[in-house]
């Protein structure tokens, strides 16, 4: 397939890497010197049991003569999805997918801008990357990623799942995609945001019972949400479930955490913002995920 990944961070360089073994891939990024140092050295995959993998898929920032793509990946933070497929509206066709596979809720009402539902894909993946410099990149931990369609047959992305699984990534296409962004969005709303607002990595989160204590509140606040919402999942199960995930990634530190050390904008209003705006919808309290909200952006005005 032709493949077009917008944005070339942690997650874009994973999966871009990832994917130009089966595929032509392009990396589309705004920066110029991590560009041009991509096409000469390619990517470097950091692996959680010490090895080390290279790809290189090629990398611009032109994308004019490039053509119709099969499928685009959308990796960019959510505040610029609007702006990352205004600038590659000529790479989308008629039969080209459009797949997010970002962090948080609710991206499909930006991308319904630009292509009609039946061509948008959403998803999520339990893997997490962090960049350790430009074309270098950890791979903090795997897992499961999954995707599906907003509506109609899902067996007509089968072949993309199944090119993603040729490619090293243990992928399943969903026909309840959206208890699947619900199980990644407790995992983001509670132990990534609290790495964020704490400014530490995955580990403390279990060896302190106080920052525990703010997960769990932060899980239980956010199933009450999606079981009001007609979903159906089990509290004790989603606790067991982060506990997993972050123990796993002991080391690991969240894009959140970055963003907020590094004195950029979050993510936060499509993580814990979107349970927010649903708890708004359902009248479920949620005050303690309207406290991280407001928390995380006083932060993000904070000079380091």
């Amino acid at each position: 397939m032709r493949i077009a990944v917008l944005g070339a961070g942690a997650m874009g360089s994973l999966f871009g890497g990832y994917l130009s073994q089966e595929n032509e891939v392009w990396l589309i990024d705004v920066d110029p010197q991590k560009m041009d140092k991509l096409n000469r050295e390619g990517i470097t995959i950091l692996e959680s049991d010490g090895s080390s993998r290279h790809f290189h898929p090629r990398a611009v920032m032109d994308t004019a003569g490039l053509g119709v793509m099969d499928l685009i990946i959308i990796f960019v933070k959510a505040m610029h999805t609007r702006d990352a497929l205004a600038a590659q509206r000529h790479l989308i066709g008629e039969k080209t997918w459009v797949m997010t596979l970002q962090n948080g809720a609710g991206h499909e009402d930006t991308l319904m801008e630009f292509v009609p539902r039946e061509q948008i894909i959403i998803g999520t993946t339990q893997h997490n990357s962090s960049i350790v410099e430009p074309g270098k990149i950890r791979h903090g931990g795997g897992g499961k990623t999954s995707f599906g369609l907003l509506d109609g047959n899902v067996e007509k992305i089968q072949y993309i799942a199944d090119t993603f699984i040729k490619c090293g990534f243990e992928t399943i296409v969903s026909d309840n995609i959206k208890k699947q962004i619900w199980t990644k969005l407790f995992l983001n709303a509670s132990s990534s945001v609290m790495t964020g607002i704490l400014q530490v990595k995955h580990g403390y989160l279990l060896d302190n019972e106080h920052a525990w204590s703010l997960v769990e509140r932060l899980a239980r606040e956010a199933v009450a949400v999606a079981n009001a919402d007609g979903l159906d999942f089990d509290a004790e199960e989603v606790l067991t479930m982060i506990k997993t995930v972050v123990g796993n990634s002991r080391e690991g530190y969240t894009s959140i955490y970055a963003d907020l050390r590094d004195g950029r904008k979050t993510e936060v209003d499509t993580i814990s913002g979107s349970v927010v705006k649903a708890a708004k919808r359902l009248g479920v309290p949620v005050p303690s995920h309207e406290f991280a909200v407001q928390l995380v952006h006083a932060m993000e005005g904070k000079k380091n």
